[in-house]
């Protein structure tokens, strides 16, 4: 299954100032599996260290951390010759060896021509470390696959060729075309973008056995925190793992979430499952400038989840509802156009940085949000996941109406617009592409 971030590895391999590169992403989103795929397709050869499965080749950092003498043991271990610019170099879950994380920041100094991506499970916890090479690598981030990734991989390619795009003019889609696109998009809500769903569903075309999958990384996810039991509290994060799919969409309140439990507690898991990047927060921002993240609150947020079929699956969700629905943004509250959209915008770059923002206005009898507000090409565009014309824009009408410097709004909604732009407007159907 082919993913977007090749265009960007390519670009990095074929860089003349390179420093090593970091995937970062989720646990079992398809990192491993793109890299190596990368690899065997633009290297002579490939040689993956897996410093989890394979402890005996730590001993290669403990020495020193020269990077030729350091190849030099590699070599011996893989039992293959490496070579700058013939070989890629893949260290995969890093994170379990220290030194070789420490290591990178030498190889970009005085092996600059060697090709090197690192990747790993719960390597946040890592990033922040003294020892992590800060400035001495690049990062690139993989996320669950996005709807026109699974339209490719499902071999979609007449709908994918006129799937219309919110950031380049694209002909308003024809009532066939719009329909077809909706069963497509209604089928990724229950799947999602997690890559060893998506096959399980192209080869057997069995829910069931996309719920089974689903429940054995959910299932995977808890246990990969026993690691940290010492700094988590695990019944709270059990709860909040099946309580924040639902809340999508909604302002979160730490007393929410658990009430049986402390407020320091649950900041606590919810910091941790940031960490492993189950959860993005999406913090309010007053649109004051740019960017976005200097207004922005620590204290009025939102929860994104990280893949819209665990969201689903774990919210309990029929099915049969999202299949038969006539509006999706209405269904269950909206929750799962919301979640579509922000997973669609965090793929290709969030608002700015891989974060999200909305906008809450909370006043006595005039209170108004926004769902996202994004930041293209130097301006600010919000947008609103609603179904209705430009007369029921309340939200968005207040927002312009206090922040004159946006000129316009993006509407996504269930049906295909008869006309694109309505005032200062932009009406396109949730399924539209958000690559800028």
């Amino acid at each position: 299954m082919q993913r977007d971030i090749e265009d960007k590895l390519i670009a990095w391999m074929k860089a003349k100032s390179r420093k090593p590169l970091i995937i970062r992403g989720a646990r079992q989103v398809g990192k491993t599996y793109t890299i190596q795929e990368f690899g065997k397709k633009h290297f002579t050869n490939l040689v993956t260290i897996d410093f989890e499965r394979n402890r005996s080749v730590h001993k290669a950092f403990q020495k020193d951390l020269d990077p030729k003498k350091i190849l030099q043991e590699l070599e011996f271990y893989a039992e293959e010759k490496i070579e700058p610019g013939q070989t890629l170099l893949f260290f995969d879950e890093i994170q379990a060896c220290e030194d070789a994380l420490q290591s990178i920041r030498y190889f970009y100094e005085e092996l600059p021509s060697l090709h090197l991506i690192s990747a790993g499970s719960l390597l946040e916890f890592s990033l922040t470390t003294s020892s992590f090479p800060v400035g001495r690598v690049s990062f690139e981030w993989l996320h669950p696959m996005t709807f026109r990734e699974v339209l490719q991989a499902s071999r979609k390619e007449i709908l994918l060729q006129n799937l219309p795009s919110v950031f380049s003019s694209s002909p308003i889609p024809s009532e066939m075309l719009h329909q077809k696109m909706m069963e497509e998009l209604k089928r990724y809500m229950i799947i999602g973008g997690m890559p060893e769903v998506v096959k399980t569903y192209l080869e057997t075309g069995s829910l069931a056995k996309v719920k089974r999958v689903q429940d054995e990384i959910v299932q995977s996810y808890l246990e990969s925190f026993k690691k940290y039991k010492q700094k988590a509290n695990m019944g709270n994060l059990e709860q909040l793992m099946k309580k924040i799919p639902s809340l999508v969409g909604n302002q979160v309140k730490y007393t929410h979430l658990d009430p049986d439990r402390r407020v320091e507690t649950t900041k606590s898991s919810l910091h941790l499952l940031e960490k492993a990047l189950l959860i993005h927060f999406i913090r309010s921002t007053n649109l004051s400038g740019l960017p976005l993240g200097s207004s922005a609150s620590k204290k009025v947020f939102k929860l994104l989840f990280l893949d819209i079929g665990l969201l689903q699956q774990i919210s309990g969700f029929d099915p049969l509802n999202i299949l038969e629905a006539s509006d999706l943004t209405a269904l269950y509250q909206g929750t799962l156009a919301e979640q579509f959209v922000g997973q669609e915008l965090l793929a290709y770059g969030g608002s700015e940085n891989s974060k999200l923002y909305y906008w809450h206005r909370d006043k006595k009898g005039s209170s108004a949000e926004i769902d996202y507000v994004i930041v293209r090409n130097g301006k600010i565009l919000p947008v609103e996941v609603k179904s209705g014309n430009a007369g029921k824009m309340r939200s968005m009408h207040q927002l312009m109406a206090e922040n004159t410097h946006i000129h316009q709004g993006l509407i996504l909604n269930s049906h295909a617009p008869k006309e694109q732009k309505d005032q200062n407007l932009i009406f396109m159907p949730l399924y539209a592409s958000l690559v800028c």
